[in-house]
């Protein structure tokens, strides 16, 4: 996909849009708006707001995949990264979370959130293996609930609550991982 100002400034309207505002909450006419953009330039670059939304959610993937994938350890040091990740970004929860829950009925959003979420599991069960752990997909399942969970409480009790979730969802990581040496 080619990169263009316009184009980059439309991604970066959208993801501050739709995180802090919501998808359906948020018409293109905000984003061409916020981007300082036309709204053919916006159907130029994406030929609609689901092509936009699966756009905005890919790029933040490859942004949080290159994030993580540069930290080194097993899978606990996921839940050190999702701590540092809710200390600094994480208002509203989880972008996929919220994305796929505003968009239960498909499209290219809800599966570039699912695709997200596969890739997450893989990757724990990556470091499980790659730590020995026993059953490392199942293993990565359980823990991806509790990465998830982390995301429900802060949307339901709100940011203040993430610091307190992220710890007691990495106590029962550890758990898991413990049992599974």
């Amino acid at each position: 996909m080619r990169t263009t100002p316009a184009r980059d400034k439309l991604l970066d309207a959208a993801a501050a849009l739709f995180y802090d505002h919501g998808i359906n909450a948020t018409g293109v006419d905000d984003v061409v708006r916020e981007a300082g953009v036309s709204k053919p330039t916006l159907y130029a670059h994406f030929g609609s707001k689901a092509e936009l939304v699966a756009a905005v959610l890919e790029r933040r993937h490859a942004s949080r995949a290159g994030e993580l994938e540069a930290v080194d350890g097993g899978p606990l040091a996921v839940f050190e990264w999702l701590a540092d990740f809710y200390a600094r970004d994480g208002a509203r929860g989880c972008a996929f979370v919220n994305a796929a829950a505003e968009l239960a009925h498909g499209g290219p959003g809800r599966a570039a959130a699912a695709r997200e979420k596969a890739w997450l599991r893989a990757e724990l069960a990556r470091r499980a293996g790659a730590e020995g752990l026993q059953d490392p997909e199942g293993l990565a399942s359980r823990l991806g609930l509790l990465i998830d969970g982390v995301a429900a409480r802060v949307v339901v009790d709100g940011h203040p609550a993430a610091a307190g979730a992220v710890a007691e969802a990495t106590s029962a990581a550890r758990t898991l991982c413990e049992a599974a040496a």
